[in-house]
């Protein structure tokens, strides 16, 4: 390879000057493999000539050179194969590391381009995120629950507690003269009776808790006695007898009790006309503390105690209104 040829003798000749003797030229072919499209290609050669130790003049250098660069040129230019890149002179400069910058560089925009085709790739498999998901079933959960709740609801409505009052009986009733706490002279009631009424839950599928605003018995308006129903709990589909126990003590009549006239003994002389009003309050738990719906029932009963017939049992069966 470092023999020269017949051609590269007649093109040097000429422009050797006679001066001084000439040196031989030698070129040495350095290979250069191209990789830019990633792929292996035909090992090209450039020719750099190298003169021999002894120095020789510029202008012999030059001509040597110029001539040196077109022979090798022809002479290799031909196998090169298409696709393959033909490196000048200039080139040589950047080596092979200029090449494996070059390369590095394209890796890493190829890389960055497949990363994110796979990372498109997952997105589309994975099609909607997590976190909608997760926030779709809360919000059908809650969408669920609120619907439930409101069918339970609804269903429990029409199942209304049904109240019936079966009687009074009084077993004290005394009018007799006094005077208030400030000493004013007026006429004092006693009262001392019970009440019993029946409830019933018509619910079938919850219990309910019963309690009620105070019962109060009236004479003209006139509070004389009061009682209440005690908090209690009653089963789904069931019933019971509740007694309530309404009382008054020594109650002032002032300007009520001129319609009432007693005897010495504080029984009164003619029947007396009085008022029974109260409201019965239920609440149900049906789906814990979320559904409670509640019924009110208010009750009003009149009722006329015969002194006569005291300690006798007063039917409330067709005495009471129901709203």
């Amino acid at each position: 390879m470092h023999a020269k040829t017949d051609s590269e003798v007649t093109s040097l000749a000429p422009s050797s000057p006679t001066r001084s003797p000439r040196r031989p030229a030698y070129f040495v072919q350095s290979p250069s493999r191209d990789s830019h499209d990633g792929e292996k290609t035909t090992t090209s050669f450039h020719s750099t000539p190298v003169l021999s130790p002894v120095a020789s003049p510029p202008h012999s250098h030059s001509s040597v050179g110029h001539h040196s660069r077109e022979s090798s040129s022809t002479r290799f230019s031909g196998s090169l194969k298409p696709g393959s890149r033909k490196i000048s002179p200039n080139d040589a400069s950047g080596g092979r590391g200029g090449h494996r910058k070059g390369n590095q560089k394209q890796w890493k925009e190829v890389d960055v381009i497949e990363e994110e085709g796979l990372l498109e790739d997952e997105e589309r498999r994975r099609g909607i995120p997590r976190r909608c998901y997760v926030l779709a079933f809360v919000l059908g959960f809650f969408v669920l629950f609120s619907f439930f709740s409101l069918i339970f609801w609804g269903a429990s409505r029409p199942q209304k507690p049904k109240i019936t009052m079966k009687s009074i009986k009084f077993e004290h009733f005394n009018i007799q003269a006094g005077s208030d706490a400030s000493g004013v002279a007026t006429d004092m009631i006693t009262v001392n009776s019970t009440v019993r009424m029946i409830y019933r839950n018509t619910g079938t599928f919850f219990g309910v808790h019963v309690t009620s605003t105070p019962l109060d018995l009236s004479y003209s308006q006139l509070a004389i006695a009061t009682g209440a129903v005690k908090r209690f709990y009653q089963k789904r589909s069931s019933q019971r007898s509740v007694a309530i126990s309404i009382a008054g003590d020594k109650i002032p009549m002032y300007g009520s009790g001129a319609g009432l006239s007693s005897t010495a003994t504080g029984k009164p002389l003619l029947p007396v006309h009085l008022t029974l009003n109260f409201t019965v309050r239920s609440k149900a738990y049906v789906l814990g503390k979320l559904v409670k719906p509640r019924f009110y029932k208010t009750i009003g009963c009149d009722i006329t105690f015969n002194p006569n017939k005291a300690n006798a049992t007063i039917s409330l069966k067709h005495a009471c209104t129901y709203d």
